[in-house]
């Protein structure tokens, strides 16, 4: 009975689980990422990320043919970078889709989120997991600047060195929660552009999409304690 409940919990809120695969990612990641076989890892369990997102996109109003589209070449290049050396060729246009689509999956969550006047919980998990998406779409953005640009970006440690995708997921969530660059530093005008636009977007996110769910959260605890006739009122407004 218990894995029916959890599968049926899933399914009320896909968001809760793919913020919490995300989470668990970024997590475990730093301890694979130089390891001879943790590029192939991580590229394992991206396919899984993507199709954990092309799932929580059915509840949007994003078309889930076109998460769908962008997945096949993105997992296409992933394998073969996998079994084939060719990481330094492929890496760019890999890092490019993924992109898009994490930018297209967090659009379509913002649809939903914004498609009503009140806040559900699956919603509030849908906040944490589209900051997330977010994070990880200018993350990608990095990762292909600084293949196609090396010396792109700097670091307090080895500064000449390329940065990792934990470091640049890290700039990006700094960067986007507006807390901060951090030791992880953009040296070219591309990616201080690139910085740029991921604060505004992450002013926009919090100050649009958050602040509005935390408001209808807010009414409805209000609305709650009205007795009667107010609330009957309150509701048909």
């Amino acid at each position: 009975m218990r894995p029916l409940r959890l599968w049926i919990h899933t399914r009320r809120h896909p968001s809760a689980i793919l913020l919490l695969v995300q989470l668990l990612g970024m997590l475990l990641y730093p301890f694979i990422e130089h390891a001879p076989a943790g590029h192939g890892a991580f590229n394992v369990f991206g396919v899984v990320v993507l199709a954990l997102t092309i799932r929580m996109v059915r509840r949007t109003p994003g078309e889930t043919w076109i998460s769908a589209t962008l997945a096949v070449p993105i997992i296409a290049l992933l394998a073969l970078q996998t079994f084939f050396d060719l990481r330094s060729t492929l890496l760019p246009w890999s890092s490019a889709l993924e992109a898009l689509f994490y930018f297209y999956a967090a659009g379509s969550l913002i649809a939903y989120m914004m498609g009503d006047r009140q806040a559900t919980t699956d919603e509030l998990f849908a906040a944490a997991s589209t900051f997330t998406l977010l994070a990880w779409g200018f993350t990608h953005l990095y990762m292909m600047v600084q293949e196609l640009h090396p010396g792109t970006f700097a670091a307090a440690v080895n500064a000449s060195a390329p940065r990792s995708w934990s470091e640049l997921n890290y700039l990006s969530f700094a960067l986007l929660s507006s807390t901060g660059i951090g030791d992880v530093i953009p040296l070219t005008v591309h990616a201080r552009a690139l910085c740029s636009i991921e604060m505004l977007v992450g002013v926009m996110y919090l100050a649009a999409v958050v602040a509005r769910l935390i408001g209808f959260t807010t009414q409805g605890r209000v609305h709650r304690r009205r007795p009667g006739t107010q609330r009957e009122e309150w509701e048909k407004d």
